[in-house]
């Protein structure tokens, strides 16, 4: 197209795909509209930034307004809200600092992301209940923490990656923390052997678990005071709650393109919409899981980039697919590390039409004889008739998300489990045993099928 590219959303997915395109094709006109003033920024980093490792905000920016205009020559127009997408006349409308337009597009990009969910638990409302979603969340949350001796007690309601990781953080800061979850088990997508680790590593460290516990509701007036349990109120100055997220697929949704069965946006494999000339990736985006075949929608940072580098490839000229997902994490627990990828919940194998079979061990991340070695435990789920691998976990003290990461690849391979076992990994005494423990678990897994 010889119309501008336009996008919507100035982080991962956005900025990639409009940096992309711009060294692809020099001289077409680029434009990002971004409603806030971030852009190019780490989420992810927000926790260590609360916590203190980080010092400052600004280190959490890949690339700065100044150097994506000066620089990349991309029109960057932050404070600019997209209110909406005509797909007909190929033009979207912008509200700006000082006025409202139409702005017209010969390809479109929608990398809305996503938002923090609010659960509506009475009395949600109150001041000192936070989201921790974008910079500003993490400023306040900080500020707050830092700046004021009352923060003493804080409340965490959801036990996945943004709790666990924000326990550490408000610990870090001397602030006493009871996580809320509804679920058995912390973390719950990692698996049983995963939650059991970190539940432990959380009391070992002073935190308090609440599991199988609903929050009623919150207490307070000028400020919240207390969570209520159906057992108890537990006394409390900050909440933070980590509900997950949701897609923001508002723009496409009423622009009539087409949302998938995940509640995200569907799109093929080169990250096109329903409409014509209309792409989207990141967190607002559904993607195929190379596991199941089907659509996922899994949102986290290296699948938005390596979406919207795709995309800016695409609309230079030289389509490229965006790829698939396993959907793999890695998460810190204080002194533990947690990782998975693909399928691990067996009703969710079954639903996708495998027949699963899990196995879980127990070895060394370092040679027996070597000093100063720890449990590692792993976990492998296969399919019993064809004995693809279908997913794995694994949680340790060290080498965990390097070990998943061997893990990923074989699924995005379509490898079965006597293939992973046939694997050369590396081998030393300071980095495991001769047979690696993702190994050992192949080989325990793959006597299951006999």
């Amino acid at each position: 197209m010889t119309g501008p590219f336009v996008v919507i959303g100035g982080d991962a997915a956005g900025m990639s795909a409009a940096s992309k395109a711009r060294r692809e094709d020099p001289d077409r006109e680029i434009i990002v509209f971004e409603r806030g003033d971030w852009v190019s920024y780490g989420a992810c980093g927000l926790p260590y930034y609360v916590k203190g490792d980080i010092a400052d905000l600004q280190d959490l920016v890949s690339v700065t307004p100044t150097e994506f205009r000066e620089e990349r020559n991309i029109d960057l127009r932050t404070n600019h809200e997209v209110l909406g997408i005509n797909i007909e006349t190929e033009t979207v409308t912008v509200a700006g600092p000082d006025e409202t337009f139409e702005q017209a597009y010969g390809d479109l990009l929608i990398g809305t992301g996503a938002s923090a969910i609010v659960p509506p638990i009475d009395g949600i409302e109150l001041p000192d209940i936070y989201t921790l979603h974008d910079m500003e969340d993490g400023k306040a949350i900080r500020e707050r923490v830092l700046e004021s001796e009352s923060v003493q007690r804080a409340g965490i309601v959801g036990g996945g990656y943004v709790g666990i990781e924000m326990a550490e953080a408000l610990k870090a800061q001397g602030v006493d923390v009871q996580i809320f979850e509804m679920l058995p088990q912390v973390l719950a997508p990692f698996g049983e052997a995963v939650g059991e680790a970190v539940a432990e590593e959380l009391r070992a460290k002073d935190v308090n678990l609440h599991l199988e516990t609903t929050v009623e509701g919150f207490e307070g007036d000028n400020s919240v005071t207390g969570v209520n349990t159906p057992d108890e109120t537990v006394p409390v100055d900050f909440v933070l709650v980590g509900a997950g997220v949701s897609p923001n697929v508002a723009l496409a949704e009423e622009a009539g393109i087409e949302i998938g069965s995940t509640g995200a946006i569907a799109t093929d494999e080169y990250g096109h919409t329903s409409a014509e000339n209309v792409y989207a990736a990141g967190d607002c985006v559904e993607m195929n899981h190379a596991v199941t075949g089907e659509p996922d929608h899994v949102p986290l940072a290296l699948s938005a980039n390596r979406a919207g580098r795709a995309i800016g490839q695409t609309v230079a000229g030289d389509p490229h697919p965006v790829g698939s997902i396993v959907g793999t994490a890695a998460v810190k627990a204080f002194d533990l590390e947690a990782a998975r990828t693909g399928i691990l919940d067996e009703e969710r194998a079954k639903a996708a039409g495998f027949d699963p079979v899990t196995e879980t061990i127990t070895s060394r991340s370092r040679a027996g004889y070597y000093p100063n070695g720890k449990e590692i435990t792993v976990t492998l789920v296969a399919d019993k008739s064809s004995k693809q691998l279908l997913g794995g976990s694994i949680v340790g003290a060290e080498g965990v998300p390097k070990r998943v990461d061997t893990i990923a690849t074989a699924l995005h391979n379509g490898m079965t489990v006597p293939e992973f076992e046939e694997l050369d990994l590396s081998y030393a005494p300071p980095f495991g045993p001769t047979w690696d423990p993702v190994l050992t678990a192949a080989k325990v897994l793959g006597g299951s099928f006999e």
